[in-house]
């Protein structure tokens, strides 16, 4: 598991990235060493397409980029478990717990519901015809932190 000092909180989010690119290149850690660079390339792609915008890769766009890749591998290990193909499964398992260690920590559970909860309660939503906009306001305010996946099932269970 690859651990963020908070000697590094500082740092961009791409210059950690690299660093850890580099101690894993050093310790010859395949696993790490691969994805990372998997990232540092999605990063830079999305640079490139961005630049023609001009505009500049934030912390923000690059947990984007690694939240998109967590999904990607978790939709692979869906495919995976479902074709019995366990070695693959723990290749992608593997990735994600990498990428995963350079996200924002996400709420749990409780937290998710209380924190629907209350912007359900501020909005004044009281239907299913409300969930975009209460999607849209938790976005806003909790989108690094909330697991918008876990978000929607919570809101359709509350508003009904």
């Amino acid at each position: 598991m690859i651990k963020v000092s908070s000697l590094e909180l500082d740092m961009s989010l791409q210059k950690k990235i690299e660093d850890k690119l580099s101690e894993a290149l050093k310790k010859k850690d395949k696993n790490v060493f691969s994805t990372l660079r998997l990232v540092i390339s999605a990063i830079k792609d999305t640079a490139i397409a961005n630049r023609t915008k001009g505009k500049e890769m934030s912390d923000s766009d690059i947990t984007h980029i690694l939240k998109k890749m967590v999904k990607q591998r978790n939709d692979s290990c869906e495919a995976y478990k479902k074709a019995g193909r366990k070695d693959l499964l723990e290749v992608e398992n593997k990735e994600i717990e990498v990428i995963k260690a350079f996200l924002p920590k996400q709420l749990s559970e409780e937290e998710t519901k209380k924190i629907c909860e209350d912007t359900i309660k501020k909005l004044g939503a009281s239907s299913i015809k409300d969930m975009g906009k209460v999607m849209g306001e938790l976005k806003s305010n909790f989108g690094d932190v909330l697991d918008f996946s876990k978000v929607s099932s919570v809101i359709k269970g509350i508003l009904k």
